[in-house]
């Protein structure tokens, strides 16, 4: 019997979102996925990483990492800013790239290196949304000059219950008229979450990629199925805003909503229009308790279809008393355990990043495109940029396409 086809992968990161792929890359069947090596800021945090997770190379140099000769695929768990020259070395050294979204975010990359916090956030949005959008282009344009693939990372396409939806409306063959989506929870308290310079954006970005990656992938895949085009978006419509500066919010003496948002947003709406008539309503805030909330819901010509990420009933449970359950994991973003909850039986499955590892080491290995590819993610980069635009200005934003 012949030995699995073996895919050396190296992770630039050793934060949260690593955590997340080292467990799913120990998962992936049917290959021989190894984490070869692991870059990342400090000595101590790639050799901690190094040691939950077996990988036996570690660097502080991501450029280090890119010239080993075992390594197939680099897997980027960085910030937004560095996702660009990375991908553009990766591609250079003939690395396959996996880049979390966003694929690209506006954080001033084109102001001189002592640019504020102040004079970043006050970029004009359209000019954002043009930086941003080629960065994005050159990061896909860099992997096809190089012959390698750049592949998204957006997790919910691969989620079990969006896929399963793919799979009844293409039987369907209806027509999908509108999709509404999002993601919600009580906000992150994080520092840089909240200030433009580190983010490229808010809620919005951080938040609401999600469904409109799953929104414009859907429809892309309609498109292809019926006659081979995918259908695009073309114009986009929205709000947003910083619901803890509403006064009343503002006075409480105990927030339960993260707080200290300086320049971006922690709630926004979408209204995508794609190039059929059709419509996608997008939803992103930081200012929801309970837990975290991902969900979407597709309306189509002849069949509807709710997809719950999270929270979801596979497992229900009730605690009188918040010592009950101890230090289990709950749900990301819930504040107690009392009372009704719904804790997850396996969020890497249920979110679909065990099924998108899977499905991008096999793209490496067969080498055939995957799933989420770096145009999907470049498209997503527009209509959030475009979605800032329309905010600020108030008016509908045609997209280039």
């Amino acid at each position: 019997m012949a030995e699995p086809k073996r895919v050396g992968i190296g992770l630039i990161g050793a934060g949260f979102l690593a955590e997340t792929r080292g467990r799913c890359y120990a998962q992936v069947s049917g290959y021989h996925a190894q984490i070869v090596a692991v870059a990342a800021r400090t000595e101590a945090s790639a050799a901690k990483y190094a040691e939950r997770h077996g990988v036996s190379k570690t660097f502080t140099d991501y450029r280090h990492l890119l010239a080993l000769p075992d390594i197939d695929v680099v897997d980027l768990c960085v910030p937004n800013h560095l996702h660009r020259p990375i991908t553009e070395a990766a591609a250079a050294a003939g690395k396959h790239i996996v880049c979390t979204k966003p694929l690209t975010a506006y954080v001033g990359q084109d102001l001189p290196a002592g640019a504020s916090d102040e004079e970043i956030a006050r970029v004009e949005r359209r000019h954002m949304l043009t930086v941003a959008t080629a960065d994005a282009e050159a990061m896909v344009e860099a992997a096809e000059r190089a012959g390698v693939r750049l592949m998204y990372g957006e997790n919910w396409i691969y989620a079990p219950a969006i896929a399963r939806a793919e799979g009844l409306i293409k039987a369907a063959r209806g027509t999908i008229v509108e999709m509404r989506g999002g993601e919600c929870h009580s906000g992150s308290h994080s520092p840089y979450s909240k200030i433009w310079r580190y983010t490229g954006g808010g809620a919005l970005l951080r938040l609401g990629a999600h469904p409109i990656g799953a929104m414009l992938y859907l429809k892309q895949q309609e498109g292809l199925a019926r006659d081979g085009q995918p259908i695009r978006p073309v114009a986009v419509s929205a709000e947003a805003g910083d619901l803890s500066r509403i006064p009343s919010v503002a006075r409480e003496k105990r927030p339960w909503l993260a707080t200290g948002w300086q320049d971006v947003e922690n709630w926004a709406a979408v209204i995508i229009t794609f190039e059929d008539g059709s419509r996608g309503v997008v939803y992103a805030s930081d200012a929801v308790l309970g837990g975290m909330e991902s969900q979407i819901e597709i309306f189509s010509s002849n069949s509807r279809l709710r997809c719950q990420l999270s929270p979801n009933n596979l497992l229900q449970a009730y605690a009188p008393h918040p010592d009950i359950f101890g230090d289990e994991y709950i749900i990301e973003k819930s504040s107690t355990s009392a009372g009704w909850s719904t804790p997850m039986p396996d969020e890497d499955w249920s979110s679909g990043h065990l099924a998108m590892c899977q499905d991008f080491v096999a793209a490496v290995a067969e080498n055939r495109p995957a799933r989420a590819e770096g145009r999907l993610g470049l498209a997503v980069v527009e209509v959030v940029y475009a979605a800032y635009l329309a905010a600020i200005t108030g008016r509908r934003v045609a997209l280039e396409g």
